[in-house]
């Protein structure tokens, strides 16, 4: 698997990253997987993949996501990126859940780190996580199994979901709309509504807008091909265009946000309280359960699979 060698992560932060990483652990681990089996098992083959997503390549990495190597990779990678803690800016998520949720949705949801922590914190309520690549998928089943938590996996694509109209009380995606063109985040945002009951609600996970406007240096550490249209996009806005009330956007950290939104009740049953709320840090455990491979490795140190 190639890297691109001319982004700055690769430039620069690659090499005092591995100083501590065990990259022989990591190749052990995605040894002891047969990761086409797995993947195929979970594979949909009515799900077409979008170009936006099959012909980009993600944080220097050729072919992006649709490897084995990139499934492995991702959480030893997010672990740097997301200051000050992974664990801390994912239960801003949390943090901001407004209802009591009998169904979750985890859109775009990769190797499942935030949709583990939404089956912790609602344990009673049926999780399904959703991702177009089978092998994030398979790295994500393999953490739920290691934690005990029974979660419901799904290959699928967030715009065309084929769920049922209102089937889900809570909708979310974390770390998906900069990784994705503004024309299918709102295609995303307009398959949330449909998916959530009235008075549902919707939580983004993603980098903070205003931020990364006034760091464009900040746009160029990872190869990400949309999110300079993410930094110039307004989330508020495009909520509102899905048809959201009550949209709020809290700051997580200032490099992050949470942007929240509620599908409104009909006026003659509307009582429903404005959810938004400013975030406030919840004291937790800032270990991240990742099976042990936060200190592995990644495709862009020459990690192949």
């Amino acid at each position: 698997m190639a890297t691109r060698q001319d982004t700055l992560w690769e430039k620069f932060l690659s090499p005092v990253v591995r100083a501590f990483i065990d990259e022989k652990a990591l190749q052990r681990y995605s040894d002891s997987i047969d990761w086409e089996q797995e993947s195929d098992r979970l594979r949909q083959s009515d799900v077409i993949m979008p170009l936006y997503y099959s012909q980009q390549n993600f944080h220097g990495i050729e072919g992006g996501y649709l490897n084995s190597s990139a499934a492995v990779s991702y959480d030893p990678i997010t672990q740097y990126v997301l200051p000050p803690n992974e664990t801390v800016v994912r239960q801003a998520l949390i943090d901001a859940i407004k209802v009591q949720p009998r169904r979750i949705l985890d859109l775009g949801c990769g190797t499942g780190s935030t949709t583990l922590k939404l089956k912790q914190a609602f344990p009673q309520a049926e999780v399904i996580g959703l991702d177009l690549s089978p092998y994030m998928l398979v790295r994500a089943e393999d953490k739920a199994r290691n934690a005990d938590l029974d979660i419901n996996w799904q290959h699928g694509n967030a715009e065309t979901t084929n769920f049922p109209e209102a089937h889900f009380d809570l909708v979310t995606a974390s770390l998906l709309f900069h990784e994705t063109p503004s024309v299918v985040c709102q295609a995303i945002l307009r398959e949330s509504f449909r998916l959530l009951v009235t008075g549902g609600q919707v939580l983004i996970l993603d980098g903070n807008q205003n931020t990364l406007r006034q760091l464009h240096w900040l746009n160029d550490v990872f190869e990400e091909p949309y999110i300079r249209e993410y930094a110039a996009d307004n989330l508020d806005a495009r909520m509102g265009a899905a048809g959201f009330e009550a949209v709020r956007t809290q700051d997580v950290w200032w490099i992050n946000q949470v942007t929240s939104g509620i599908k409104p009740i009909p006026v003659a049953d509307a009582n429903i309280q404005n959810p938004a709320r400013d975030y406030i840090p919840t004291p937790t455990d800032t270990t991240m359960d990742n099976n042990d491979l936060e200190d592995f490795g990644s495709p862009v140190f020459g990690i192949t699979t």
